[in-house]
């Protein structure tokens, strides 16, 4: 498609903010909506729900795990708050809680005995239903405790900017524990679990509203080769609709796909850039996975990677990484610095160039 827009004459400017077109030459919404959606680059966030530790409860960290409380003191504004500026990837993490309950009496109140200095509503985490938080127990509070209550925010949001690009989601499914005393075991995802995820995004997200594997694949015999062969859709056909992956590896994805060819019915895309069902890949290291990051581009697929990770590029100011991730190609670039933390410095992620959505350069080309 963009061999012939520029073929046509009708090349993008380099400094065209493709979710807002100038209308000027090579930024006009005509131009702009013909370009793949695979053809952007866009600024998102790493664990987007994600409050700040409590004051007492992070002291008890620095004192138990100095190491994890370092990677651990970040968060985030509320979802919409974030999508306002310019956020269009999100990052939930979701726990298994069938019955409810499970994950509202955390180890680390208990222990700091002070909830009144740091109140927290866990009433939303009593009901049952998957809940959004980073690690159960240590680092529990979220702008949005329940993955339902998320997907409400995200689809209200952009039910009320119908203009914008593509917005990519992605989840990891946390398991297991920290391993101490008290301590509370996450719930396994079986495929139960696996098909209610799908049928909570349903429940939120009509199907005109979503970007899935079946539309995608359309009459390709596998989605690999449908995106391969550029079967994305195009920038207008997809503005006001959402894209979720799941962010694992191993044996979620796996059981995920079940025996399907890829993944047909399916709500989510999975992560891997191998076999008929790759279509999506994290890969998170754009310097020491620059290779991989290629490839997957010139397979057609869509790629996530970071800026920046465990608080150390922000203490540091170092933006080496943030520079490589931009040049990679990768499409959604994610962040947990929106703008800068005052207690570090001055490190911040912005897209080059301003706006919220650029042409890619590697897939834009």
């Amino acid at each position: 498609m963009i061999d012939l827009l520029l073929a046509a004459g009708l090349a993008v400017a380099a400094n065209c903010d493709l979710e807002r077109p100038s209308g000027a030459p090579g930024c006009t919404r005509a131009v702009v909506d013909a370009l793949p959606m695979n053809a952007i680059q866009v600024v998102g966030t790493h664990n987007s729900y994600k409050q700040a530790i409590a004051p007492a409860e992070m002291a008890l960290l620095r004192v138990a795990k100095a190491d994890l409380a370092v990677t651990l003191d970040y968060a985030h504004a509320p979802l919409a708050d974030q999508l306002n500026v310019g956020v269009r990837q999100l990052e939930i993490d979701l726990l298994n809680d069938p019955e409810g309950g499970r994950y509202a009496d955390p180890l680390a109140m208990r222990m700091a005995k002070n909830a009144a200095a740091s109140p927290y509503d866990f009433t939303p985490l009593k009901a049952p239903g998957f809940k959004v938080m980073h690690v159960q127990d240590i680092d529990y509070r979220s702008n949005c405790p329940t993955f339902l209550g998320c997907l409400g925010e995200i689809r209200a949001w952009s039910k009320a900017h119908p203009d914008h690009v593509p917005i990519l989601v992605i989840m990891n499914l946390k398991e297991g524990g920290i391993g101490l005393p008290g301590a509370t075991v996450a719930v396994p995802f079986d495929l139960k679990a696996m098909d209610q995820i799908d049928a909570d995004i349903r429940s939120i997200f009509p199907e005109r509203a979503l970007i899935t594997p079946d539309k995608v694949q359309g009459k390709a015999a596998t989605l690999a080769a449908a995106v391969k062969a550029g079967g994305w859709p195009s920038l207008k056909a997809a503005r006001g609709r959402v894209m979720f992956a799941m962010d694992e590896s191993g044996p979620k994805p796996a059981l995920y796909r079940g025996a399907r060819r890829s993944l047909e019915g399916r709500a989510m895309f999975i992560n891997t850039d191998e076999g008929p069902a790759a279509g999506y890949v994290t890969l998170n290291e754009p310097e020491a996975l620059k290779a991989r990051i290629d490839a997957a581009l010139a397979g057609g697929l869509i790629v996530r990677t970071r800026a920046d990770a465990d608080t150390l590029e922000a203490r540091a100011n170092d933006r080496a990484r943030q520079t490589a991730a931009f040049a990679s190609g990768a499409q959604y670039v994610s962040t947990d610095y929106l703008k800068p933390d005052a207690r570090f410095g001055p490190y911040e992620v912005r897209l080059p160039g301003g706006g919220t959505a650029r042409l890619n350069p590697k897939t834009g080309k």
